[in-house]
């Protein structure tokens, strides 16, 4: 997994509230458990039209939004069913971070699995970047999750952001399950040397 430290881009606005998984990537895509490609179905419906043309009024169909890192959202983002398919979809189309009042449990989790910084903030704090988003020239944030801050384009002071000492630690270093695992590596094999000399019939061959 891509460490996250400091997170530079243009930032989109989305104000919508209750965008669930199958807006952020409709079930015909969960075909596929390859990450890679996934980006070309985020918000699917909200993106294009029935006749597969973009739908110009969709911030993602605009520029310089197209190029988005970052979406600001409204409240109870990734609601819905628990594909895991959403956040590798916001990933591949290139969403490092997502700000919102709130997010539905299982999503926020698996942002954090897939390398993806959800920011909790009061609605007011969210409401203020977004019309920044939609505002500036440059929409270009930075955020710092060493110092948890996230810096603005009006260059105004600094917005602050509490996380997990855990989910900050994996994110900074780039660790997903399997990698919190193999940090305990040698530990494991030093228990599997213990476990041949002490329980050899568990390690005999053809059992």
């Amino acid at each position: 997994m891509q460490p996250f430290t400091t997170l530079t881009g243009i930032a989109a606005p989305l104000p919508l509230v209750n965008v669930d998984t199958d807006q952020i990537i409709p079930a015909k895509w969960l075909k596929t458990i390859r990450r890679t490609g996934l980006g070309a179905g985020l918000f699917e419906s909200l993106r294009f039209r029935e006749d597969g043309s973009e739908n110009p009024d969709f911030v993602l169909n605009r520029e310089p939004y197209r190029r988005a890192k970052i979406l600001i959202v409204g409240e109870n983002f990734g609601c819905g069913s628990s594909r895991e398919h959403a956040p590798w979809a916001l990933l591949d189309f290139g969403i490092r971070c997502i700000i919102a009042p709130s997010f539905a449990d299982i999503f926020h989790n698996n942002c954090f699995k897939n390398g993806i910084l959800p920011i909790v903030l009061p609605r007011e704090q969210v409401e203020l970047l977004m019309k920044e988003a939609e505002n500036a020239a440059e929409p270009v944030f930075t955020v710092d999750l060493e110092s948890q801050l996230i810096h603005r384009p009006s260059g105004n002071e600094p917005i602050a952001f509490e996380i997990e000492p855990f989910r900050r630690h994996c994110l900074l270093n780039g660790l997903d399950d399997i990698g919190l695992t193999l940090e305990k590596l040698a530990a494991i094999e030093a228990f599997e040397q213990r476990q041949r000399l002490t329980m050899p019939w568990l390690w005999a061959q053809g059992r």
